[in-house]
């Protein structure tokens, strides 16, 4: 590799923007010792400190990461044509119309249901609402203002500016233009609305809160607020409040609304949220918490700062955040920019024309969701915090074979490790349920899963989880060593030992329950010689196929590497050595997938013959080609075993719904293959037209469940948005490939900085006409690694706190 170096040098965090520094000052001012540590329940906290501005952004950067709209979003569309903001706990969907401002807003912890641990005859979980729960929407806010008829606006926008957390909608009526900005504050746990104007116009109207579930909302004339709180039948408390306030005009209380009359500016400030608590012994409540009063005090406290004081609070927490990784995939024509995002979405399908700034915002809309739905709280399911009604499909839960995975692949490589903590805190939460659960019911004679030795130990889950240590549908024997992987590649990027100490717990559990489980049977090799193999009792490959084969490649390779994880982590930690040198043992005698003589594929089920279906949307076989890298393009991999997972990746092919096409994105990613990822980022970017597959207006991808009819998945717009930064930069500890699957129309210039490499490092990079023309490598805590760009190589030795500057790669 020729290159020039740049002498190894401490540094301190790297500005991404040109304000940075300035705004990690500002989030340091206003979390020291404040509501910017972790909140894991709804409580309460100190104030906040105030910063007194919010330095600019540059007009490109601005420019940039901004969505905008010509049209609001209908009330009867929210999920496709609603805007979110979320605050990691509260997430609420606005519709931005001039008339009727509607806020949906949920609480990632209004689930009904609880351990549901009462299996059915077959040894299986009830999987309903009545039983497993469902997460729910915790109120609905309308504002209302009756002479702001959409008819008689004109130049109406709608804009998300993604830097800042902030939705920002104007337009004119009569020469006066009116504006208003909602955000979601996470300092002041409150999601803000603001109403101004220019020209002399004023606002009259009303505001409602309505909760979901039957409840009566009251209102208090002297407090000018309304508020409501209820218990579901699982003993769940949860309340909700709105206060709104003007330096104009009249606010007062009418009944059960908020009414406002000739005010030139309007602030609407909201809060709610639950008694939920992440503690199994304390059966996940806090009775000390009140939800409706604490509600109240927060609306209360947050309407005592002027607008402008909570809004530079929220930046200053958001945007430092945000400004953890900048992208640019290229650049877009004029007339491309000239298109608002949902006009880009269809005219980038319909032309076949690449949208680089398009495609890169897109990115960062991802990472603007994980900022807004992962923070404090319990992690993001299928929908994350943003519902459109009480009744997700699949209850919006805990999908433990890909989806709550997929929503976690992107924080770490997208320069937001701390978003990731919700996940372990899950997990953490979850772990004394599941494991009692498991050791008293995984072994139930009905259950076909049950492992045959009459051994049990450790923990497990099911398809579904809930956050009440609760399991649904079947159980999913490999779901706790995928859980678990994805814990442990969290700390390889971060290189946190106390991070580790903390999840080694749930590392050695998953582990013991396979001890227990793994079955011997005799194989025959290539050669015709006989040898002893353990493999995985009777399953379930997900989610096709038998549903009593043994040995299926998803749980075998998982085990592998969850053995493999366990070895690291007990020897780093200096635990367990004995029972490591157990485990040591089993994994050599584990029996790894060959490729069928009948398909030429891997074979997915210790079997030449595919019992499943071809194009499945599931990639189970291929675990270990990607989030794994047991199978990759190099000399470690036998080429025949190469070769069948690039055929069966190949049969899968290239349709199919959002999340499954990221996976496959991903995996030829890991391929090498940049034309055949990027046609499947672009598939996903296509537009969704009454239900199917693709982006809807907002970019939340659609899941089409039957014709005419889709729904909301959000683990695709993370999975797209992992894909994206796999095909600039993978990883694995001790190596980092720069530039692995770079499409051509990315190609021609483009720099990326802040992408997390596995091993304890951060990188930025350039390159133009497809070659890297300047990497800097930064140690978090790593010290060695390789990097590879344009087919050779270069050892890298830092030490942490230390950076490296390559130029002229090649």
């Amino acid at each position: 590799m020729e290159c020039t170096t740049v002498d190894i040098q401490h540094t301190k965090p790297s500005d991404n923007t040109p304000s940075r520094r300035g705004f990690l000052a500002l989030a340091a001012a206003a979390g020291a010792g404040t509501a910017l540590g972790i909140l894991p329940t709804f409580t309460a906290s100190a104030a906040p400190l105030r910063p007194t501005e919010s330095p600019m952004l540059s007009a490109a950067d601005a420019a940039k990461n901004q969505l905008w709209w010509q049209a609001p979003g209908s009330s009867n569309s929210m999920i496709e044509q609603g805007l979110p903001v979320g605050n990691g706990r509260l997430g609420a969907l606005a519709s931005n119309d001039p008339s009727s401002e509607l806020l949906m807003i949920s609480d990632a912890t209004l689930w009904t249901g609880g351990l549901n641990d009462k299996l059915e005859s077959d040894g299986q979980f009830p999987y309903g609402r009545a039983d497993f729960g469902s997460l729910t929407l915790l109120a609905e806010l309308t504002v209302a203002i009756p002479d702001h008829d959409l008819g008689n606006v004109n130049n109406y926008r709608r804009t998300l500016d993604l830097a800042q957390g902030l939705l920002s909608t104007s337009y004119e009526i009569s020469g006066v233009t009116y504006e208003r900005q909602v955000f979601a504050s996470r300092p002041d746990d409150v999601i803000v609305l603001y109403f101004s104007q220019k020209g002399g116009g004023s606002y009259t109207g009303t505001v409602d809160l309505a909760g979901t579930h039957g409840e009566s909302t009251t209102a208090n004339s002297a407090g000018r607020y309304a508020s409501f709180g209820a218990t579901f039948a699982n003993g769940l408390k949860y309340g909700a409040a709105v206060t709104a306030y003007s330096g104009t005009g009249r606010v007062r209380v009418d009944g059960t609304s908020l009414t406002f009359s000739g005010c030139k500016d309007l602030t609407v400030v909201f809060s709610g949220g639950t008694n939920y608590a992440p503690d199994a012994a304390a059966k996940y409540r806090d009775p000390s918490v009140n939800p409706q009063s604490l509600a109240r005090t927060k609306v209360l406290n947050a309407a005592g700062h002027s607008v402008s004081s909570l809004l530079h609070t929220h930046v200053a927490d958001f945007r430092p955040l945000f400004a953890q990784l900048d992208i640019s995939l290229g650049t877009s024509s004029a007339a491309q920019r000239e298109l608002d995002t949902w006009e880009r979405v269809q005219a980038r399908h319909r032309d076949g024309v690449p949208d680089p700034e398009l495609e890169a915002a897109y990115l960062q809309f991802s990472r603007y969701l994980m900022i807004s739905g992962s923070r404090g709280s319990l992690p993001m399911g299928l929908q994350g915090p943003w519902l459109d009604g009480n009744d997700p499909d699949w209850m919006g839960d805990y999908h433990t074979d890909i989806n709550i995975q997929m929503n976690y692949w992107m924080a770490d490589r997208a320069g937001l490790s701390d978003c990731f903590d919700a996940y372990t805190d899950y997990c953490l939460a979850q772990l004394p349920d599941w494991t009692e659960v498991t050791q008293r019911l995984f072994n139930v004679s009905t259950n076909r899963f049950r492992n045959s030795s009459g051994k049990v130990a450790g923990w497990a889950v099911a398809f579904s989880t809930n956050p009440y240590g609760g399991s649904g549908w079947w159980w999913h024997p490999a779901g706790n060593a995928w859980l678990v992987q994805s814990l442990f590649e969290h700390y390889e990027y971060t290189q946190d030992s106390a991070y580790l100490k903390k999840i080694y717990p749930l590392i050695k559990g998953a582990v013991e329950f396979w001890e227990a489980r793994l079955i011997t049977t005799t194989v025959t090799d290539a050669s015709g010689a006989k040898r002893e193999v353990l493999i995985d009792d009777s399953d379930w490959s997900p989610e096709h196929g038998p549903q009593d084969a043994k040995g299926l490649t998803y749980a075998q390779e998982l085990v592998w590497g969850l053995f493999g994880n366990f070895h690291t982590a007990s020897e780093l930690l200096g635990k367990d050595a004995s029972y490591r040198k157990t485990i040591d043992g089993l994994r050599e005698r584990l029996y790894l997938p060959v490729v069928s003589p009948t398909s030429g594929w891997l074979e997915e089920w210790m079997s030449p013959d595919n019992l499943g279906e071809t194009t499945h949307r599931h990639l189970s076989p291929l675990i270990n080609l990607f989030p794994g890298d047991r199978i990759r393009p190099d000399e470690s991999t036998p080429k025949d075993i190469l070769d069948g997972a690039t055929a069966l990746l190949t049969a899968r092919g290239m349709v199919s719904f959002g999340w499954a096409q990221a996976w496959r994105a991903l995996c030829w990613a890991r391929l090498k293959d940049a034309d055949k990822a990027y046609q499947l980022v672009g598939n996903n970017l296509k537009p969704s037209v009454n239900g199917s597959n693709g982006s809807a207006m907002n970019l939340f991808d659609i899941y089409e469940v039957e014709q005419g009819r889709g729904i909301f998945q959000i683990e695709s717009n993370f999975g797209t948005g992992a894909a994206i930064i796999e095909m600039l930069l993978y990883s694995r500890p001790g190596h980092v490939e720069l530039l692995p699957a770079l499409p051509a129309a990315w190609a021609e210039a483009g720099s990326v900085s802040g992408v997390g490499v596995r091993g304890g490092f951060v990188a930025d990079l350039s390159w133009k006409k497809g070659k890297v023309t300047q990497v800097k490598l930064k140690s978090v805590g790593g010290r060695a690694t390789t990097l590879v760009a344009g087919g050779a190589s270069r050892k890298i030795s830092l030490k942490p706190g230390e950076s490296v500057t390559l130029r002229n790669l090649g």
